[in-house]
């Protein structure tokens, strides 16, 4: 049986013709689509500056790079996470050192964070699981008593809102991260990008993604109009004019898609409200979630029989899904940090018990009452 996807792209006549164009332009990379695509991510979240990316990862790496994260540094952020989030802050000689969740939002828990606070950290990086914003008002809080920068992981979250704030305007941090891979709330087919609303790190931002290069702000002044200087240690992390159209294209249909996620959320929350199986993902005052994720929680009575209820659910067209693997039980953190199962108890219970149930825009009602259906239909063989 084909299988219904746990999340999936919503490409559309209009996107493939705007993507064509730039084809048959003099541009297809480092062309104006770039400025054009950062513009239109600073107007929707209300932020200053964006640096658009080839990556998520990029836009996450180039963030601690920006931060002046170095070896001996420590950065805290959440085990239930893609490892990707963890990784940037190796990725510049740092520690990452994870701080355990919430049992309700699955998000990093800010009285976990003031435990794991040393001397040595520099930064907080949480993670909007699932597209459900953290509590940014006390991270920062902690941020500021201890100054400390704060990196958002939005990549799940394009599109929420934190206390009538869009996430990416980073009123409660120092810069905020977006993925537009496949399954996020658009896409570019890979690519990522920075938001801030701070001069000095955009301008660091900027030459980061490309070689640590600049032809503003010349150590050594020259009147030639080539001439330009590397002053940093950079990377290739540029996006082509290609997928920055793209993501023009889909950015005009984001609310439309993060309605349409909400409103497949608010069905499933209606069908399953109250059913002996699973709990649902909730969602608190001031909060607006983007729904990337819908991840229900099994119940202790069901909990050992997980890997017998997901391989029935894909069996019959569900391809749900697991998110994540917390990041410290991975055999790489376990060996280089001595991490083990034991250490972040509500991380790990998580983890246990979740499975993501499909949610996606093009789904339509018919689909998604096909998913509640089944859903049903696996558990009450159960009882």
């Amino acid at each position: 049986m084909e299988q219904l996807p746990y999340s999936h792209q919503n490409i559309e006549a209009d996107d493939i013709k705007e993507v064509v164009r730039v084809l048959k332009s003099d541009w297809i990379t480092q062309g104006p689509k770039i400025k054009e695509f950062e513009e239109a991510l600073c107007k929707y979240t209300g932020a200053k500056y964006a640096i658009v990316v080839s990556s998520g990862t990029a836009a996450l790496h180039i963030s601690c790079l920006s931060a002046g994260i170095k070896k001996g540094d420590e950065v805290i952020t959440s085990p239930i996470t893609f490892v990707a989030s963890a990784n940037c802050i190796l990725y510049c000689d740092g520690k990452p050192v994870f701080a355990d969740i919430h049992f309700d939002t699955d998000n990093i828990n800010s009285k976990e964070i003031l435990k794991r606070l040393t001397k040595r950290t520099k930064t907080i990086i949480p993670v909007h699981f699932a597209g459900y914003p953290c509590d940014l008002e006390e991270i920062r809080s902690i941020a500021k008593k201890h100054n400390l920068t704060v990196i958002e992981d939005a990549a799940h979250a394009l599109g929420a809102e934190y206390k009538g704030a869009k996430i990416g305007s980073c009123e409660y941090s120092d810069m905020a991260i977006f993925s537009f891979h496949p399954v996020k709330s658009i896409t570019t087919g890979e690519g990522g990008a920075v938001l801030t609303n701070q001069k000095k790190i955009y301008e660091k931002l900027t030459m980061f993604r490309n070689h640590g290069i600049t032809k503003k702000n010349l150590i050594h002044r020259h009147t030639g109009d080539w001439y330009y200087e590397m002053q940093l240690l950079g990377y290739n992390y540029r996006l082509t004019d290609i997928q920055a159209v793209l993501g023009i294209s889909q950015l005009k249909k984001l609310n439309y898609f993060i309605d349409r996620r909400r409103a497949i959320a608010k069905s499933y929350n209606k069908a399953f409200v109250n059913n002996p199986y699973f709990d649902l993902p909730e969602e608190k005052e001031n909060i607006r979630s983007a729904y990337h994720l819908y991840p229900i929680r099994l119940k202790e009575t069901y909990k050992n029989r997980r890997k017998e209820i997901f391989s029935k659910m894909r069996k019959n067209g569900l391809g749900v899904q697991v998110h994540y693997i917390p990041v410290h039980l991975h055999p790489y953190y376990r060996k280089n940090f001595g991490y083990k199962l034991g250490d972040y108890p509500v991380a790990e219970s998580h983890y246990g018990k979740s499975i993501s149930l499909p949610v996606f825009p093009k789904m339509t009602e018919r689909v998604v009452g096909h998913v509640i259906r089944l859903v049903f239909e696996t558990f009450h063989k159960y009882d």
